[in-house]
């Protein structure tokens, strides 16, 4: 069935040959397990070694004002992070990268598509009409992915032929409107989370995150972003940052669609806020994927596969060898919460754990995503190897939230986008902060400053913020932001003033893991001898590398480098169809 799914031929001729086989379109898509079996087929592109697995996610989504790259070695690796990314980069140009990989699943679901459509019987098989909404909701998402880290890409909505082998870029509002309206249909087609056999896990795709999928990609396409001057995609220009010119995708067209879908997966509880962020994590990293609750979908990696705590989880190491710890929360990213913050110390971790389980602090350019920890894998322990099975969070109902919070707020709905703020504000903070603060945000600006900030403060490590920060036109000025936060941090000054002027700061083990005196703006010593000084930790630079690790935060302007090109391998491939933009050279 799989072999049904193949994409990379070359022969005409092989391609428009009818298969010669028992297992026919007309069989498959006509039986639902056959056909279930291909729709497997396009997950199963994300496990694939240079997809997702291991080059999309472990390099797309930094550095932004809450996510920064550890490393400061400059490399392949550091190029991505830093907008320095080449067409010939050495993790991102290969014939099986993640560009390529990422249309191998779309023509699957094409195929998967077609054949449904034609030989599924949707309008009076729920089990099939299931089937196609799922296909179409992959698909959109697979391209909405492709949009977001490339920018303009060829639009392939039909099988392959020998005459759509090369197609040139298509204008990524082509792109916008279609997989728009595939999700429209798909609403038709897919149930609530947990209410069908299929529904009952977060890694098959439910009616809930299909409608908050639908809101993600309005915003990102009425949004900001690096585009090219309209009727020269593919001509090689820079292109200036812009929203679109196409009507069709105007907030005005949009949003009212897009809050209509978010406030019916609200109305029909299509999912629920864990009123314990800790216990969220702790699920997440012993693999629970069961529906209903706060995640809504995941990336279905299977148990063995995968490279997600590998990369992100705090830096440990297994079996003698270092692991995790790539990435982490920019360094001031724990003084922008309030204190008593739940998820402060759960998503800003500064110490790590040697050998022998040894527990250590970090230093201050290397906070860890406490979200991702190896100690807590209880289920499927981890052993050390290059893969963990964690099951990346694609969308949490908090994002159906502030979504509907930021959408409501440009709509001039401000009583409606603060209920739904605070829901997420209060589930961090308690009843009384929450409502406190609503209240003090009174018109639209602030509180559009307010979902800026609580953004990041809800999903850092979960790699959404570069996406947002682009289609809020605030990408570099958020950077610099971060950058001079830092700086502020390590002199002690400005806002930061009111910590231990010489950046003392004193640590003890309290169970699995660092308990710390200092970072809110005590004095003195603590009480107890079981306390350890740091002194000068906050100002003192670590291994030589403090200012470099504040000018390696971007080398390019990030606001001209918003997307990778496309590498030089399928450049080279592609028989001319395909040229960067955005001052790429080929």
């Amino acid at each position: 069935m799989i072999a049904l799914s193949s994409a990379l031929v070359s022969c005409g001729d092989i391609l428009e040959s009818e298969t010669q086989s028992a297992f026919d379109e007309s069989v498959v898509f006509s039986n639902y397990t056959l056909a279930e079996y291909n729709i497997f087929s396009i997950s199963e592109t994300f496990g694939h070694t240079n997809n997702y697995r291991g080059r999309f996610l472990p390099w797309y989504g930094f550095n932004t004002d809450a996510e920064w790259y550890v490393s400061t070695t400059l490399d392949a690796k550091s190029e991505i992070a830093t907008y320095d990314v080449t067409v010939n980069n050495s993790q991102l140009n290969l014939d099986n990268g993640p560009y390529n990989e990422i249309y191998a699943g779309i023509e699957r679901a094409n195929i998967c598509i077609k054949g449904l459509r034609t030989y599924g019987d949707v309008k009076n098989d729920k089990d099939m009409a299931y089937l196609l909404g799922e296909a179409l909701t992959l698909r959109a998402f697979l391209y909405y992915e492709l949009v977001k880290a490339w920018g303009d890409v060829p639009a392939r909505f039909e099988p392959i032929n020998s005459e759509t082998i090369y197609l040139p870029k298509s204008s990524r509002d082509v792109i916008f409107k279609q997989i728009l309206a595939d999700l429209e249909e798909s609403f038709a087609y897919l149930p609530w989370p947990a209410t069908t056999p299929a529904t009952m896990t977060t890694d098959r795709v439910n009616l809930a995150f299909a409608k908050g999928l639908y809101a993600r990609i309005a915003l990102a396409a009425s949004g900001f972003a690096l585009r090219p001057n309209d009727g020269e995609i593919g001509t090689g220009g820079m292109g200036s940052i812009r929203t679109t010119s196409d009507p069709d995708l105007s907030k005005d067209v949009l949003y009212p669609k897009a809050l209509a879908a978010l406030e019916d997966v609200i109305k029909n509880n299509g999912g629920s806020l864990y009123s314990d962020y800790k216990q969220l994590w702790k699920d997440f990293n012993n693999f629970d994927l069961t529906a209903g609750k706060e995640v809504l979908w995941v990336i279905p990696f299977s148990d063995s596969r995968g490279r997600w705590n590998y990369t992100f989880a705090i830096r440990s190491v297994i079996n003698g060898s270092n692991r995790a710890g790539t990435v982490g929360p920019a360094p001031s990213l724990y003084f922008d919460y309030k204190q008593g913050d739940q998820r402060r110390d759960l998503s800003c971790v500064n110490f790590k754990y040697d050998k022998d389980d040894e527990i250590l602090p970090a230093n201050i350019e290397n906070w860890y995503f406490g979200k991702y920890r190896f100690q807590w894998m209880e289920k499927v322990p981890y052993t050390g190897g290059n893969d963990d099975g964690a099951k990346p969070i694609v969308m949490r109902y908090s994002d159906i939230l502030l979504m509907a919070a930021e959408i409501a707020n440009e709509l001039e709905q401000l009583s409606v986008a603060q209920g739904y703020f605070k829901q997420v504000r209060a589930r961090a903070t308690g009843e009384a902060e929450a409502t406190a603060y609503v209240n003090t945000l009174t018109n639209k600006e602030k509180m559009f400053e307010a979902i800026v900030l609580e953004r990041k403060l809800e999903f850092v490590g979960e790699f959404l913020r570069k996406g947002d920060l682009i289609r809020w036109n605030l990408l570099k000025e958020k950077l610099d932001e971060s950058i001079a936060d830092y700086r502020n941090l390590k002199s002690v000054s400005g806002k930061y003033s009111y910590l231990n002027q010489e950046g003392n700061i004193w640590y003890r083990v309290n169970g699995n893991e660092l308990e710390f005196y200092g970072f809110n703006g005590e004095q003195d010593s603590p009480d107890g001898e079981e306390w350890t000084k740091k002194g000068g930790y906050i100002t003192k630079d670590s291994d030589g590398q403090t200012e470099e690790r504040a000018t390696t935060v971007y080398t390019n302007d990030p606001n001209t480098h918003q997307f990778w090109p496309i590498f030089l391998s399928t450049i080279t491939n592609s028989q001319g169809s395909l040229v960067n933009d955005y001052g790429y050279n080929q």
